[in-house]
């Protein structure tokens, strides 16, 4: 496929270059130590190749909210070790104070991590002194980290109009990924959406009516469509006031020719904790005492069937309170099915979002989806259709 941005393909000779590498190592940390490295495992494909193409890599990256106050529990400096350890390489760690000094001493192949981004209160305003201060450091610019993306920063946006700029590897996977997904899909394509409240995922409901074909609808979002529709959620986690608004969802649904399937049997309890009594009802049974907490398992089956007739699925957000056992059930039975479909070759599936990525992980499929994007708010913000400025900035 052509694509509308620059990759590591089209960067040419780097040898002896100085890149600006911005990537996501914003990782969680416990103890003093990282608790998840997905991030840093994700950056290695681009860091890896230029490295071994002879460029000097240098990173870039944010750590936690700092906003202009330099200070040790956000250093990027405790990352070193850890990313050295996951790379296998050598890794330097360069402070902003004699950032330029440091530079000039690094070799062809060398790779260093770069002081936290965010202790220049400018980064977040995308300031051109800090544009020009990063700038200074390099000779080329490639952005890795489609986190990231939807923010207007100066290592995220503002340096790709002063440096040739070229998508990462990682960065290109997530491109490709999604214009699968939702830019140019294979119909039919159904999309799934979970979550605690309506009111969180509005921009992404009224998107997604007017591009998919079955809009599945779970979580604590599906008892706001039901009770718009008449139905007792009981104690439910449940927006009553944007009956008004889910209405106006279906209505759209409509006039797009999109199904919208909410739940007809679901899981109740009377207790919100793992474990309590429960029952299988359907929707019109729920007790005033009864809150819903999961799909039933008949919903699920014909949902599976939903999938089996589809081309393309784009997931985020679980079924049900999939944190607290046994409501996963319906979330973990509907990824295997999808990622089923995925390895027979007959779906294109794209997932995406902290919690759709955990319960992914608890299936134990999110290997066996086509992509799954471990970025939150950049994926929410493409899902509700917005154009993401550090993506925009790199296309030609």
């Amino acid at each position: 496929m052509t694509k509308p941005f620059k990759t590591l393909d089209d960067i040419g000779e780097v040898s002896g270059k100085r890149v600006l590498v911005r990537e996501d190592l914003n990782v969680p940390m416990a103890d003093g130590r990282v608790s998840d490295d997905t991030r840093l495992r994700a950056t290695l494909p681009t860091v890896t190749e230029l490295a071994d193409r002879g460029a000097i890599v240098l990173l870039l990256a944010h750590f936690g909210r700092p906003k202009g106050v330099p200070t040790v529990e956000m250093s990027l400096a405790m990352l070193t070790e850890p990313y050295a350890a996951v790379l296998g390489r050598e890794v330097r760690y360069i402070d902003w104070e004699g950032a330029d000094e440091a530079v000039s001493t690094l070799q062809p192949g060398d790779i260093a991590i770069l002081e936290n981004t965010r202790f220049f209160g400018g980064e977040e305003r995308n300031d051109p002194d800090v544009v020009a201060r990063f700038a200074r450091l390099g000779d080329l610019y490639v952005n890795d980290a489609f986190s990231a993306a939807h923010r207007a920063h100066a290592s995220t946006e503002g340096l790709a109009h002063v440096l040739p700029a070229f998508a990462g590897r990682a960065m290109e996977a997530e491109l490709i990924a999604l214009e699968k997904a939702l830019g140019n899909p294979e119909h039919p394509v159904a999309a799934v959406v979970g979550g605690a409240k309506v009111s969180t995922k509005l921009d992404v409901l009224k998107h997604l009516v007017g591009r998919v074909d079955h809009l599945i609808i779970g979580g604590g979002m599906a008892n706001t469509f039901l009770a718009a529709r008449g139905v007792n959620v009981g104690k439910s986690l449940c927006e009553h006031d944007l009956a008004s608004v889910a209405d106006e969802i279906m209505a759209a649904a409509d006039r797009a020719d999109c199904t919208v399937h909410l739940p007809y049997d679901v899981v109740v309890a009377k207790e919100f904790r793992a474990n309590p009594a429960t029952r299988t009802v359907n929707v019109h049974e729920v007790a005033a005492d009864e809150m819903i907490l999961d799909v039933g398992p008949a919903a699920v089956e014909s949902l599976g069937d939903v999938l089996k007739n589809c081309r393309t699925l784009v997931w985020n957000g679980p079924l049900g309170a999939f944190e607290t056992p046994p409501f996963d059930v319906a979330t973990v039975s509907l990824a295997r099915t999808a990622a089923a479909l995925t390895q027979d070759g007959s779906l294109v599936s794209v997932a995406g979002g902290g919690d759709t990525v955990a319960a992914l992980n608890q299936a134990g499929v999110a290997d066996q989806f086509t992509f799954v994007s471990t970025a939150g708010g950049a994926f929410l913000e493409w899902m509700e259709g917005r154009e993401l400025p550090g993506v925009a900035a790199l296309t030609r």
